[in-house]
């Protein structure tokens, strides 16, 4: 290491008289690293200065407010767990589900629509839970570590503490089968969150709804009968696609870091 000459430190300290520019970046420089330099700059007047400096410093800080607490990130444990945007689309839900139970009663020969709907019920919360189009803290809570499927799944999750009880509750009132009325409905989000993973879970989510409305819903009430997907002898089948499906997103988990901006 090549030091500045004890002349030059002195003019330097003078305040670089004869000295250009690029002389006196090079000096700073190397006082940065250099504590003997440093030392050498150092005169009474200097060392004064700076313990009063000190002293000064340390009277503020002990006489001065105590620190403020650390407020948290701004990313909330709500904000991981729900989007307020995501609690109209919920209160719908229920509304549709409930309008089933009274058309149900209204309507005995028809196919039970609580039946019909409950697969795809927990679906357009799940399709806006994640979605940036919905969330206004979408580009806040993409930047996360906990973004990606652990957020699709803490999201879904709050679907279903809602819509489950809905369409339990719907499923008693009108004396249909628990399981037929909640094994489709977890079948079909586990296979939105699958399918979601390669093509996003808002668009997997539209596109399984429009599926099973164009080949079991609107069918089923335009022939006043019931499918067979949804009769007693199904439930084998809801149970072994709700567990299949459930299980198939854990190894996908890393497309959804992939493609979050289509979730």
């Amino acid at each position: 290491m090549t030091h500045p000459t004890p002349a030059i430190l002195t003019r330097y300290a003078q305040g670089g008289g004869g000295l250009d520019d690029a002389s006196l970046w090079s000096i700073e420089v190397h006082l940065d690293t250099c504590a003997d330099c440093r030392a050498h700059l150092a005169t009474p007047a200097t060392a004064d200065l700076l313990e009063r400096v000190a002293v000064s410093l340390d009277q503020a800080i002990r006489t001065g407010p105590a620190p403020t607490p650390a407020r948290r990130p701004a990313l909330s444990v709500h904000r991981r767990w729900l989007a307020w945007t995501l609690l109209p689309w919920l209160a719908m839900t229920v509304a549709v589900v409930t309008c089933g139970v009274v058309l149900d009663f209204a309507q005995p020969s028809l196919p039970s629509l609580v039946l019909l709907l409950a697969p795809v019920a927990p679906l357009p919360g799940v399709a806006v839970s994640w979605s940036r189009r919905v969330d206004p803290n979408w580009e806040l809570l993409a930047t996360t570590p906990s973004a990606g499927l652990a957020m699709v799944l803490r999201r879904t999750l709050a679907v279903l503490v809602v819509v489950l009880p809905v369409l339990l509750v719907a499923g008693l009132s009108t004396g249909i089968s628990v399981a037929l009325t909640l094994l489709p409905c977890l079948a079909f989000t586990a296979c939105t969150l699958a399918l979601g993973a390669f093509v996003g879970v808002r668009t997997a989510a539209i596109g399984l709804g429009l599926a099973w409305s164009g080949a079991v819903l609107l069918p089923s009430l335009a022939t006043e009968s019931l499918s067979p997907l949804l009769r007693p002898g199904s439930t084998a089948l809801w149970a072994f696609a709700a567990v299949a499906f459930a299980a198939v997103v854990p190894l996908v988990a890393t497309h959804f870091r992939r493609l979050r901006s289509g979730a």
